[in-house]
Formats: C-alpha cells, structure tokens, sequence
C-alpha cells in the first residue's frame, strides 16, 4: 500500500494549518516526508476542514504553485484543489493528480482540464460543503450511498474523458460523516475496492478518531492514524494520505512483513 504525504499550505488546515504557509518551509517539509518515504505528495492551499471558508483563486495559485515546483523532482505530487485554473497551473509545475473534494461537482471546467492533460483522478464523497458537511450527517445505509456516489461520478469522469485507469476514489472520512459512519465506511472498504477502481482513504488525525479515543486533541491520534491506516490495509485500500509519513510507512512494512511470512 502507498502513502500519500500531507503538505498543506494553508493557515487553517485543522491539524497543521500555519505551519508550512511559507513556500521554504513547505517545499522542506515535502522533502523530509519523502524522505520518511511518502510516495506521493498532496499539496493543498485551501482547507477543507470543517467550517471553512473559500479562497479566492488568485490567492491559492500564489499559495501552491510554488510549491508544486519546488516538489514535483522530489515525489509525484497531487495537487488538492477544487479549481479547474488551479488544477491547470499546477499541472503546468508538475503535478501528475488531482485530488478534488467535489469529485468533479464543484468547477464546470475540472473534469475537462483532466482529460485534457491525463492526470490521475481522486473521486471523492463529500455530504454538502466543508462550510456545512458536519452540520447534521444523516444516511439511510452510508455504506450503499456513498459507494453508489462513487460509480455515478466516476461514470461521470469516464463520460468526460477520463481514463479509468486514471482513477481513485475515496470514501471521505470525516466529509459529511458521524463518527458511526466513518468506523463503518472503514470497516465496508472491501466493498468498495471490489469496484475495480483503487481506493484513497484520508483518515489522518481525523475528529472521529479523538471521540472514539476519549477527546484525544489533533497532535495526539498518532496511534489512531496507524490503526486506520493498517484497517485499510487489511481491507485493500491501495492508498493512505497522512500526516506523520515516517511512522504509518513503519508500521505498513512491518504489518506487510507479518503477512508475508
């Protein structure tokens, strides 16, 4: 399984919003999680966290591009945005996918700049918007409707040019989720990868995980990453996007040497 590393460059993000807002400082930061061994680098110049607010397109061009250039020699980096124009200029610096909350809903012109360039594609499930996801959650069965999200939009990316092999798709852990459906879209994975496509999960230091372990803050839900990362394992996700690169990668080989013995 790989591991996608977290690069925020952003002065909200809910777990290390401010503290890679300076180019420098992130690009360095990108390096020493390639170097604990992330396969890929997501960089990001607007949080999605719960609550937040938009930001204007000039802004977040100013915020990642640089960024995207200063890290694309370094690993294959994704560039998690919303905007079609921000896809397009960071895919001018480097970047080889595209990680878009909407799964292609929010900017007409997304799906187009994809096809166009042949990027790989995370598909991913979001109840309304990060300004409303955790109002009030609700779902009939969560593990049915966001599956069945899932193969409608990437029917959709496909309808636009997308290649499958391009895709990914992502349950969304904690976008529009309780802490129930988040333990029981983890606990249902197979089902989705049994879709043909390959899965992403983001459970990174994520609120249900400080509920579940008794009101653990952001800087403290190491052990609960790890756990969600080796479920996902187990279940045959294909990827895992986190924080704390060094320690998931560990305990990855580790499990993965146990299983091939």
């Amino acid at each position: 399984m790989k591991v996608m590393g977290i690069v925020n460059v952003t002065p909200d993000s809910f777990s290390d919003g401010g503290e890679y807002l300076d180019h420098e400082r992130a690009i360095e930061h990108g390096m020493e999680l390639a170097r604990a061994g992330a396969d890929m680098l997501d960089i990001g110049g607007e949080s999605t966290r719960p609550g937040a607010e938009p930001v204007p397109l000039e802004e977040e061009l100013r915020r990642v591009v640089p960024v995207v250039e200063g890290l694309s020699g370094v690993a294959p980096v994704s560039i998690d945005t919303t905007k079609a124009e921000v896809a397009r200029a960071a895919i001018g610096a480097g970047a080889v996918m595209v990680n878009d909350v909407t799964a292609l809903r929010g900017d007409p012109e997304m799906a187009r700049v994809c096809a166009d360039t042949g990027v790989e594609v995370v598909i991913m499930h979001m109840l309304g918007t990060p300004r409303t996801m955790q109002d009030d959650p609700r779902y009939g069965n969560v593990v049915d409707e966001v599956q069945e999200f899932l193969a409608v939009q990437a029917g959709v990316a496909e309808a636009a040019g997308i290649a499958r092999e391009k895709l990914w798709i992502d349950p969304g852990i904690g976008f529009g989720k309780t802490v129930e459906h988040n333990l029981k879209l983890l606990k249902s994975l197979d089902r989705l990868v049994r879709m043909g496509i390959p899965v992403l999960v983001g459970a990174s230091r994520k609120g249900f995980i400080g509920k579940v372990a008794g009101g653990a803050p952001e800087s403290d839900r190491l052990g609960g990453t790890i756990a969600a990362c080796l479920v996902a394992m187990a279940k045959g996700a294909s990827m895992v996007r986190v924080h704390d690169v060094a320690e998931v990668v560990q305990a990855i080989r580790i499990a993965s040497a146990i299983e091939s013995v």
